[in-house]
């Protein structure tokens, strides 16, 4: 992987390790302004990956979900920043089902060029880069390099998300015939199709910069692609809010999944 990033995935299992330190006790939730859940588990993650990256690469900017965001009259003039999400699918983690992931990406000219996706229940890490390929470790087995597949079976292997449904989705999955669907919580539905378990991950619904970032540079790596509905690539920085565009994240481009969105 790129060279003196190891520690990024050092930082993003000891902030899976904080998580964790949360998870077998008896947390409150509280609501945040956007009416999404937060716990002290966000907010130990936060805390142990900014500290972190401060310590390493303190003159790079850090945009993080808990730690506001900056205006864009200041970050529009970045071109390198790291972007974070410390615990995507808080709603998995207060449902326990293990579906949670801290979130680290190094975005470079609107595009996330280094991800790191660290699943803490089963202590697995994704690792994308854009430059070296993507690999998944399992705790401390040595990594192991994966890549989307290459071609659909003639049942599509869908992934969907746990926590959000949408009218607009049914019909995508009408539209596209026979087909499975797998249920996935958070940034995992990237990894899914990454490592070559699905071939195609719609998101017709809302999400932010900081949900998708990591996992991005993981599918990118592993060889697939991240677009905008009208095929465009989901880019990083470019307008006051952060919020994304509906997209699809694809595996296997042996079949058009763009074009029952165009009708």
């Amino acid at each position: 992987m790129t060279q003196n990033l190891d520690w990024v995935v050092a930082l993003a299992r000891r902030a899976g390790a904080a998580i964790l330190d949360v998870y077998g006790t008896e947390f409150e939730v509280t609501e945040k302004d956007d009416a999404t859940p937060l716990t002290r588990a966000d907010l130990a993650a936060h805390h142990v990956i900014v500290d972190g990256i401060a310590a390493r690469d303190a003159h790079t900017p850090v945009i993080s979900e808990e730690g506001g965001l900056p205006d864009f009259d200041v970050r529009s003039t970045w071109n390198r920043y790291w972007l974070i999400d410390p615990l995507d699918g808080t709603k998995e983690f207060v449902n326990r089902n293990g579906e949670f992931t801290v979130n680290i990406a190094l975005i470079e000219n609107h595009a996330p060029i280094f991800g790191v996706v660290h699943v803490p229940v089963p202590n697995v890490t994704y690792v994308g880069d854009t430059v070296n390929g993507a690999i998944r470790i399992d705790g401390d087995t040595p990594p192991e390099e994966i890549r989307v597949t290459r071609k659909t079976p003639e049942k599509a292997r869908v992934v969907g998300s746990r926590s959000h449904a949408s009218a607009a989705l049914g019909a995508w999955l009408a539209a596209i015939g026979d087909h499975e669907v797998v249920p996935m919580g958070s940034s995992l539905k990237f990894c899914v199709v990454a490592e070559g378990g699905a071939d195609v991950y719609p998101r017709l619904g809302p999400t932010s910069e900081w949900d998708t970032a990591a996992a991005q540079a993981v599918v990118e790596a592993a060889g697939g692609r991240v677009v905008r509905t009208d095929g465009t690539p989901l880019a990083y920085n470019t307008k006051a809010d952060i919020l994304n565009p509906h997209f699809v994240v694809i595996g296997s481009r042996s079949r058009d999944w763009l074009a029952p969105l165009a009708q």
